[in-house]
């Protein structure tokens, strides 16, 4: 009945936030965001802890109320049908909401069982995830034996057991070896292409590079900046040159001579930030990537100032969160904790 009303209702946007805020105390989560979301895609939400990214996704996926502000998914207001809402989506966390105790075969019967699953289609959906997370030959050994990279695929497969047509994944990959990582990212690319839209908050810019059609760069609870990464790369100018110096009093020295060449990139719709000096470390980001290079090395070599190492590269979406905030989005704050793996069970039980 549920993929029925749902299907009936075809939305052009999957997920739909209006002007939301949420404070807790003092603390000001969301300060009026707002999200589009159109079905189909993956939408990245990029910035550090505390920025308001979980608070956004429990909001999203209905574990709190907004203060103000509207939420939809599926085109369902998460406030007045919050039931329905958890039936039509899965959700990820930080930390895997699977039982230690159970095997990871009985955790995927266990979900199956309380989304409601007819009882003859337990048991093979649960084998169907398994196989396609490489989990098989563990089905039967306790997830407390698991690695930390199965874990996650297990929590991911048992947000999938009911087929949902939005996914959130709050930060899904953080603690995960290079390796663990890359075996996510496929997953992810492979429910897309099969017409799932994905919710992705996360702290890697590679990450959200490789997976996110279009980001929205969360800080202090304000979406900061929008749109294709592509897009905020491109704001940012065409080059970034690197410089490395012998002290950090040659890199303050250096910043000083070297400030007019990024004058007309600092003025730009992405931001402030088109030169960056951090220690001895030096990043310049220009328009005329060729000319600016050779100006940039006559003016070191004119004042005495040998360069240990140059480089030359593209811009990148680090250095789009560093011209918008100043840091960078691997940030710590406690004002926006990751969701826990309590609060994702107790999201798997309400859906029930």
């Amino acid at each position: 009945m549920i993929r029925a009303t749902i299907a009936s209702m075809s939305p052009q946007l999957a997920i739909r936030a209006d002007a939301l805020t949420k404070s807790f105390g003092t603390v000001h989560a969301l300060s009026g965001i707002d999200l589009l979301v159109p079905t189909g895609t993956v939408y990245g939400l990029l910035g550090p802890n505390g920025a308001g990214k979980t608070t956004a996704v429990r909001i999203l996926t209905t574990i709190l109320e907004p203060d103000s502000g509207r939420a939809e998914v599926l085109g369902l207001d998460v406030t007045r049908h919050p039931q329905t809402v958890r039936e039509s989506i899965g959700l990820a966390g930080q930390y895997a909401a699977v039982d230690e105790n159970l095997t990871g075969r009985e955790n995927l019967r266990m979900v199956g069982r309380l989304a409601h699953l007819n009882r003859d289609q337990v048991g093979p959906r649960a084998d169907e995830l398994l196989e396609r997370f490489g989990l098989t030959d563990a089905a039967q050994r306790p997830v407390r034996t698991y690695s930390g990279g199965m874990r996650r695929r297990l929590d991911l497969a048992a947000a999938l057991v009911h087929r949902p047509p939005v996914l959130f994944l709050d930060e899904p990959t953080t603690g995960l070896d290079p390796a663990s990582r890359s075996d996510l990212w496929r997953v992810i690319e492979e429910l897309v292409a099969e017409g799932a839209t994905l919710l992705l908050t996360t702290q890697y810019l590679e990450e959200a590079d490789r997976l996110a059609e279009r980001l929205a760069v969360i800080d202090r609870g304000h979406v900061i900046a929008e749109g294709t990464p592509a897009q905020l790369k491109a704001g940012l100018g065409g080059t970034v040159i690197e410089i490395t110096l012998e002290d950090p009093a040659a890199g303050v020295r250096a910043a000083t001579l070297l400030e007019p060449f990024a004058a007309a990139t600092a003025g730009s719709a992405v931001g402030d930030g088109a030169i960056r000096l951090d220690g001895s470390s030096l990043d310049i980001t220009v328009d005329d990537g060729a000319r600016a290079v050779v100006e940039v090395v006559r003016t070191l070599d004119g004042a005495g100032i040998a360069p240990a190492g140059l480089g030359v590269r593209e811009p990148s979406l680090d250095d789009v969160f560093l011209s918008l905030t100043g840091r960078r989005a691997d940030g710590e704050s406690p004002d926006d904790a990751d969701l826990t793996g309590r609060e994702a069970d107790q999201f798997a039980r309400g859906a029930a």
